[in-house]
């Protein structure tokens, strides 16, 4: 069993590391010949399931074991594989392996890093003795008079720090069962406005909502109910006995089906709920019917919204009163391949 890669982009790799961290500590990480998934299932709360094309986070990579595909299965604390390539930030290169310390399996990030530093020029010479006394002379090297090159020189120095994240190899056997939750066509999908927006709203909900909430239990902690149709708007609410609140979006995307990733072709996107609901919602969208809705947990969705400082590109999917799937694009829009988180979150019963 071998991994190895030098890691070409730290600055994404850090900040799925985080944004996955918000959701739960712990991860499964599937590595393979072809690209690098890490799946957050926790307790409760949403799930994630990501691919990262090799392409967008590493280089020179290499993915060996006795598995299909090479496939090697790990456990990783998310934290602190996220404090390990905030640190290595500023680095020239990094390089990330599998490793053992002591007979513990370990990610080990090798961090070369460069500094500049002032040349130490200023030496003592031999004590000088003349008619007034023994006295020391300090000659700096820097001074052309003493073939210097000359004043404000400096010298590169390189540094490398290794750390290790202890992680749990995992039998196939063991994440043989886990599987991407199975849910149907959407009834809506759009283009998401900007999750920094998005999340400065929510919370200001959230605190609306809960400044206005006697109970403070789990049952009645606040919900947002969010809709959308397919005319391009988007609606975020909070409902209380005492307070009712929205914000709406509109001239939003909602992108086009692609014919060929359907079994059934053309027929199949004629066929598809999204269709449907854009008939229902009438000549300008307005009808009530053409909307889809689904109401989620607070505190739940702020930590989903985490995502908007790695991905500008994220399309939501809503089957109502059901599910939201968020998927969340990294890279560029022109790639065949390209890498994507995908959330899902559960829909609460009024």
């Amino acid at each position: 069993m071998r991994f190895k890669s030098r890691i070409k982009s730290v600055t994404i790799f850090e900040k799925v590391c985080a944004s996955l961290a918000s959701l739960n500590p712990i991860a499964w990480c599937r590595l393979t010949e072809d690209d690098v998934q890490f799946t957050v299932i926790p307790d409760k709360g949403t799930q994630c399931w990501s691919r990262l094309q090799l392409e967008t986070i590493f280089d020179k990579y290499i993915c060996q074991s006795a598995s299909e595909k090479n496939t090697i299965n790990l456990e990783i604390p998310l934290q602190a594989l996220s404090r390990a390539l905030k640190s290595a930030s500023n680095a020239t290169d990094v390089w990330i392996k599998l490793t053992k310390r002591d007979n513990v399996p370990m990610l080990s990030l090798t961090i070369h890093s460069s500094t500049y530093v002032g040349n130490n020029s200023v030496v003592t010479a031999e004590p000088i003795t003349d008619e007034f006394g023994e006295f020391d002379v300090d000659i700096d090297l820097n001074d052309p008079a003493f073939g210097g090159a000359g004043y404000g020189q400096h010298r590169e120095r390189q540094t490398v720090i290794t750390q290790d994240i202890p992680v749990k190899v995992l039998h196939p056997s063991d994440v043989g069962g886990l599987h991407e939750p199975k849910l149907r066509e959407p009834d809506i999908h759009i283009y998401m406005p900007g999750l920094a927006q998005v999340k400065s709203i929510s919370d200001r909900f959230t605190k609306l909502a809960t400044a206005t909430t006697v109970s403070t239990s789990a049952k009645n902690a606040p919900r947002l109910e969010m809709s959308a149709n397919m005319y391009g708007a988007l609606k975020i609410a909070v409902k209380t006995d005492a307070l009712s609140i929205s914000s709406l979006w509109t001239n939003l995307l909602n992108p086009d089906l692609d014919a060929t990733q359907f079994e059934g072709g053309e027929q199949a996107v004629r066929d598809h709920p999204s269709t449907r609901m854009k008939e229902l919602g009438g000549p300008d969208g307005q009808n009530e019917a053409g909307w889809a809705k689904v109401r989620i947990d607070a505190k739940d969705w702020s930590r989903v919204l985490s995502v908007g400082r790695v991905s500008n590109r994220v399309i939501g999917c809503i089957i109502d009163d059901m599910a939201l799937i968020m998927y969340c694009w990294i890279g560029n829009q022109d790639d065949d391949e390209e890498s994507c988180l995908t959330y899902y979150i559960s829909s609460f019963s009024a």
